[in-house]
Parts: C-alpha cells; structure tokens; sequence
C-alpha cells in the first residue's frame, strides 16, 4: 500500500494561475454532496468495476479534469504509483494531498508527452465542456496523442437513461430539495452547469460517432444515468 501524504503538491504551471473554469456555488454543492471519503470510495468500487485490480501498479495513469485530486487518492489506495493529474483550477488543485504530479493546463490542449501514458481516465469532465461536440473532438485527440499504442481510455460522465430522468425528476422536487440534503446538492448543481450539461446528454450519437473516430471501443455501457466506456487510441 502506498502512504498517503499531507504535504503541499507539486503542480507544473502551464498556464496562468486563477484561470475562471469552476462556479463557487456548483463547488459548494458538489462539497455538500458527498464528503472526500464518500467520494474517493465511490471512485475506488468503479475503478474495480472497471478492472484496475488486474493492471500493473507501474502503469503511467493520468487523470484527466482531476478537480481536487480524489480520484488519484484512490488510485494510490489501490497500489497505483505512477500518477498525474491535469485541470485548469489552480484552487481545486490545491486541496490534493498526495504523491501525484499535478498539472494546472487546459485538458483541450494537454502538455504531455506523445506517446507516454498507459491509461487515461475522466470521471466527469467532459460533459462540462462548452462546445460540443468540437471540444470533445478536441479532447480525444489529444488523450490519443499522450496514450502509448495499446494504453486505454477510461470514461465515466453522465448519460441520459430513464434513471437519470427520473432522479433528476424527484430531486428538483421543492419538498424532496427541503427533505434530502444530497438531493438539493445535486438540484444546484444541475442549474449552475445546466447548458453544457444538457447539450452534453443531448447529442448522444455524435459523441459516440467522435469517440469511433479515434478511438476503438472495447466497452461502452450506459445504465444508471452513467456511460461507462474503455477504448483503446486509433493512432495515425
């Protein structure tokens, strides 16, 4: 196992810090909607889920739209090493606690090197994305560029199923929002990241259709208002 550190993390700076990517009253709700602990668990079973107990504790990873770095705590939980992670907020950045190199840059452009990664993940990152689909296009082709022939990408983001419409459903009730804390957290944050989230869970088949244009899809399942991918890089 490997320990966890308390100390200040050490990010590279691409670009300038203070960059605006992140709504304080999103942050605040995403804060009351889970705890670290509750959240870096979560991530922990879906990293399972999705096979991370078979791959090489060596294996470069990066994560991609890290925010405050719990899915790279899980991942060091897990036996996991060789870590990075990119977002373009200096202040979430900053809250990790842990050995991973940080990188504050803009994940439609990542400054990594060609070829150099085993695995790149996103769990909820790129359905905040503002120009769809030509920010995720953006995106994938630089995943493809970092990802060495026979890396994987590792997807999770939210998917329009009938759960999904139904627990957006009952949680923006008034009484539900008074009743369920997590409930209103998730209702606030749906209205501050209303449009990109909604554009993201209304072109369903030129995401996928992106996807295929660079990637091959080992794995794609949407249940529970998730899509769950795993592709591996078409390269040039």
């Amino acid at each position: 196992m490997i320990m966890e550190q308390s100390s200040t993390p050490e990010i590279v700076r691409h670009v300038a810090a203070g960059q605006l990517c992140c709504d304080p009253e999103w942050e605040a709700a995403y804060k009351r909607f889970e705890t670290p602990e509750q959240e870096i668990a979560k991530f922990i079973a879906r990293l399972k889920r999705f096979g991370f107990d078979s791959l090489d504790r060596q294996s470069r990873i990066v994560e991609i739209f890290c925010g405050r770095g719990n899915g790279l705590v899980a991942l060091q939980r897990m036996g996991f090493g060789n870590l990075e992670g990119v977002d373009l907020s200096d202040s979430l950045l900053e809250e990790y606690r842990g050995p991973a190199r940080l990188h504050l840059a803009d994940c439609l452009d990542l400054p990594l090197d060609e070829n150099a990664y085993d695995v790149v993940i996103v769990q909820g990152g790129l359905h905040h994305l503002p120009d769809m689909p030509g920010d995720l296009e953006r995106s994938l082709v630089g995943v493809r560029r970092i990802l060495r022939p026979g890396g994987r990408f590792y997807v999770i983001e939210p998917w329009k199923t009938p759960f999904l419409v139904f627990a957006h459903a009952v949680t923006e009730l008034s009484v539900m929002r008074k009743l369920y804390a997590k409930g209103d957290a998730l209702a606030v944050m749906t209205e501050r990241e209303r449009v990109t989230y909604e554009q993201w869970l209304g072109i369903p088949g030129p995401i996928r259709e992106t996807f295929d244009r660079y990637f091959h899809v080992e794995s794609w399942k949407t249940t529970w208002g998730k899509l769950a991918a795993i592709a591996s890089p078409i390269k040039k």
